[in-house]
């Protein structure tokens, strides 16, 4: 767990130390798999490094250091991915899904009755971000609540309203570990349920919910079930995220999927192979998805 979106400097540049870790981190992959006898390594980087100012020079840095040439996903194509992982799960049936996923540094939002989604965005909401951004205080003051609420209003209204336009969605699910661990605060089964056990997340819930953590210490939060200790201090800005994009869609309920980012990555890629090319190395494979981009992906570091 780097949490790399939390530590850019004032100028947007990636910190030493966050650098450090990263190479470290990729490099510890990389043997992991060679060890495994992975014969497919894709490795991606998300918002943090895609933003970064310094963004360059740390893929260098990464790929001279460690021999990975690792990818970078456009925000989009993270929206994409994750819907696609949705999709999969859910299956045909499940008509126009809207898919909502809140990460360290952006927010995604797609929907559609395809396999592509009709419509695809990524803003720079995410928990990580905002914990960094917002909040001077551990727990953050009621001031900062109030106005991070209102300023989350202000900044998700004209994407709402491009959703909107796209009609109403048949199933509303949000993935990755923020909204897991809001849905299993507000009662949703725990892990050990399995992946098939259906999860949801209430806006009533979450109100509930939000009066409650935001008044607790990072350190509080680390105790509660289900909540890691690297991403406790986090955890109030992913449940301000999750209840203003619900309150600007008018949302009641959203599912919780299994699936999200990775499974998406690898779905695709999948798609595009035969199996034919899965002893070339790791340096030379590439893919072509649907939108017409290439690259090379699987692992993640955000």
């Amino acid at each position: 767990m780097l949490r790399l979106a939390e530590q850019m400097d004032s100028s947007g540049m990636l910190g030493r130390d966050g650098a450090d870790q990263l190479v470290r981190t990729v490099a510890a992959s990389k043997a992991a798999a060679e060890r495994l006898g992975c014969e497919d390594l894709m490795a991606f980087a998300t918002s943090a490094v895609r933003e970064a100012g310094n963004s360059a020079e740390v893929l260098d840095r990464v790929r001279s250091e460690t021999g990975v040439d690792l990818q970078v996903l456009t925000g989009e194509d993270e929206a994409r991915y994750t819907f696609l992982a949705v999709r999969r799960w859910y299956g045909w049936s499940a008509g126009r899904l809207l898919c909502l996923d809140i990460g360290g540094g952006s927010l995604e939002l797609a929907v559609g009755v395809d396999e592509e989604p009709e419509e695809a965005f990524s803003v720079p909401l995410g928990a990580g971000r905002l914990t960094r951004t917002r909040f001077d205080n551990d727990p953050p003051s009621r001031a900062e609540v109030r106005d991070t609420t209102e300023w989350l209003a202000e900044q998700l209204a004209p994407v709402a309203k491009k959703i909107r336009r796209v009609g109403t969605p048949d199933r509303v699910v949000a993935t990755s570990k923020t909204f897991r661990t809001l849905a299993r605060l507000t009662g949703a089964a725990p892990s050990s349920a399995g992946p098939r056990a259906r999860r949801v997340l209430t806006d009533s819930g979450l109100r509930q919910l939000i009066a409650f953590i935001s008044r607790m210490s990072a350190s509080d939060l680390a105790e509660l079930e289900g909540v890691s200790a690297s991403r406790a201090h986090q955890l109030v800005a992913g449940a301000l995220v999750a209840e203003a994009t619900m309150r600007a869609l008018s949302l009641g309920e959203l599912e919780i999927c299994p699936w999200a980012l990775r499974e998406g990555v690898i779905l695709r890629r999948l798609d595009h192979t035969n199996g034919s090319d899965l002893n070339t190395p790791p340096e030379s494979t590439r893919w072509t998805g649907d939108t017409g981009r290439t690259g090379r992906h699987g692992a993640r570091w955000s």
